[in-house]
């Protein structure tokens, strides 16, 4: 669990459009990408493909790590299905609001059920700012 602070602390640098590393694992092979994120209450959120490799990955194996802006952690990834359905409407509105730059440049497709929101759950990690690590 987070504290309010590192959460504050979080949501002030990750709380919009953010790119980060976001590492999977396959048979022992580590595999990385660069994701666009947004991070609310003790998550990223991600848009993707519930095809790609990736969520190939992570459905083999739920354990994650990312890296960001002086930030590494260690999660636990869930695909929250389709983005459009009711239970998503709070975090893809959040979404759309964050990537609001680049979000309808035809990039991605919101009528293919396949257009996913992933969650990732932050489970332990190091947060830097002003000289002061916090680990959680």
């Amino acid at each position: 669990m987070l504290s309010k602070e590192l959460d504050l602390l979080l949501s002030e640098r990750f709380g919009k459009d953010s790119i980060i590393a976001l590492a999977t694992s396959i048979d022992n092979i580590p595999h990385c990408r660069n994701v666009n994120s947004f991070y609310y209450d003790g998550s990223f959120y991600v848009i993707t493909y519930a095809l790609s490799e990736k969520m190939k990955q992570i459905q083999d194996n739920k354990n994650v790590a990312i890296s960001g802006f002086w930030f590494n952690a260690i999660g636990e990834a869930y695909n929250r299905g389709y983005i459009n359905k009711q239970e998503n409407k709070f975090i893809k509105e959040k979404l759309f609001f964050a990537f609001k730059e680049w979000i309808n440049n035809s990039h991605n497709n919101f009528d293919d059920l396949n257009t996913i929101i992933l969650e990732i759950k932050l489970k332990e990690g190091k947060f830097y700012k002003d000289g002061i690590c916090y680990e959680f």
